[in-house]
């Protein structure tokens, strides 16, 4: 009997073009640009001495910065506005993204296409502060929470990408439950919710890592220095703009950035891990 021939495939070695070293070099140095802001808020954080420039060690090694976040009083505060406002405005937006995202594909409501341009027009042009101030100032929410978690309810991009996984639902398995008598929100429940859940999980952990990041532009410019409305008011961002703005306390301010990004990589984290444990394929990582 004839000896069975056996084929192996060799694969082909990359040839190093000019366009390959060049893509590398350009990453390279992308990535050394990113990396640089990342080096000096570290640093700065363990410096008694920070100040402007770009050091690679510190000049004064300390952890005062650090022991000041863990046991000053006055930055608890700034922590849990910041996560109540995300935790709100997150839920606030998902809720109104999946709702608004069901009445625009309802092919026989009048209006429908109205509305939608309306949306899409907010998405490239933004009324700016001044109305955004104006609004909530006739209102009355000017010195409340609301006045920045209310503009956190609603994000078109949002609401243009679940009206899309919304579209991509069979028709007929809506007609299917009509006929069997299933009402609104029996299709609703039983149909929607469950098709676009993964679209759902992956909206929120998208969200989850600006828990501890307030919108400083709204914050700021609504509510400014106004020392009375900091026990409400009062954001990381806000407290580290302060901290080096007004005390010039660059290492405060570092250590206090820096502490804000480990909490919302660490929070983004458990976060993935929670929706894995439910089912990995709705996981991110």
């Amino acid at each position: 009997m004839e000896d069975e021939k056996k084929y192996v495939y060799v694969k082909p070695k990359n040839k190093i073009t000019p366009f390959a070293v060049f893509n590398t070099i350009l990453f390279i140095i992308i990535s050394l640009l990113i990396l640089f802001p990342l080096v000096k808020v570290l640093v700065d954080s363990f410096d008694s001495a920070a100040g402007y420039g770009l050091r690679l060690w510190p000049e004064k090694f300390t952890f005062s910065a650090y022991k000041s976040i863990v046991t000053s009083v006055t930055l608890y505060r700034p922590f849990l506005v910041s996560l109540l406002v995300t935790v709100a405005g997150t839920f606030l937006g998902l809720l109104l993204s999946t709702l608004g995202a069901y009445v625009l594909i309802q092919w026989e409501m009048p209006g429908r296409t109205l509305f939608s341009w309306l949306l899409l027009f907010t998405m490239l042009f933004s009324g700016g502060m001044i109305p955004t101030y104006i609004v909530m100032m006739n209102l009355h929410l000017t010195d409340t929470l609301w006045s920045v978690i209310l503009p956190l309810g609603i994000n078109v991009y949002n609401l243009v990408l679940m009206r899309n996984f919304f579209e991509g639902i069979p028709e007929s398995l809506f007609e299917a439950a009509e006929i069997d008598g299933a009402g609104k929100l029996q299709r609703i429940f039983k149909i929607t919710i469950p098709m676009v859940r993964p679209t759902m999980i992956i909206l929120v952990l998208l969200a989850v890592g600006g828990i501890f990041r307030g919108n400083f532009d709204l914050f700021y410019n609504l509510i400014g220095t106004n020392g009375t409305l900091y026990d409400v008011t009062d954001v990381i961002d806000t407290f580290t703009f302060r901290a080096l703005i007004n005390n010039n306390d660059i290492g405060m301010a570092a250590a206090s950035g820096f502490f804000q990004s480990v909490l919302c990589f660490v929070t983004v984290v458990f976060a993935n891990r929670l929706v894995s444990s439910y089912d990995k394929d709705y996981a991110l990582f």
